[in-house]
């Protein structure tokens, strides 16, 4: 099962504060951990609402509203994209992760991604090969554009 970990923006963090090295060097090491166990797939930092954009939907109609935005608990700081056996196993390693925000409070959410077996009959032999073409691709490009990392499945 794969899992989205998303670490909650701060106030800090929607102000573009930069971890301290201290905290950087313990993410490098709880990283590190993760990837030797092969359970870490991505995971990276977002740059402050301020520079990113939102697309409404409203029917056939698209709004583009730029940042930031107000919500700041509601918005997303850093993800992991995490392969594991359980939701408790996602939670035992978050456990072990440092705080992301020194000296405050800060929330990391944990959410299952979809597999194409979740989706049922709607989910075509079409659709799951198109879906397979794609993430062969995906890999295709990932190993010539990175041919020194390896990928944990």
């Amino acid at each position: 099962m794969r899992f989205m970990v998303m670490v909650r923006a701060t106030a800090a963090s929607e102000a573009g504060v930069m971890p301290s090295e201290e905290l950087l060097t313990a993410m490098g090491h709880f990283n590190e951990a993760m990837c030797r166990a092969g359970v870490m797939l991505a995971g990276e930092g977002l740059h402050p609402s301020s520079a990113g954009a939102r697309v409404r939907f409203q029917g056939d109609r698209r709004e583009v509203v730029d940042g930031p935005f107000p919500e700041t608990g509601e918005l997303i700081a850093g993800f992991w994209l995490l392969q594991l056996r359980s939701l408790d196993e996602a939670i035992e390693w978050m456990k072990r992760a440092p705080n992301p925000f020194e000296g405050i409070d800060s929330e990391i959410e944990i959410r299952r991604v979809y597999d194409a077996e979740d989706f049922g009959a709607e989910f075509t032999p079409e659709a799951h090969a198109q879906e397979e073409r794609l993430r062969a691709e995906l890999a295709s490009r990932h190993e010539s554009n990175h041919p020194q990392r390896k990928e944990f499945t």
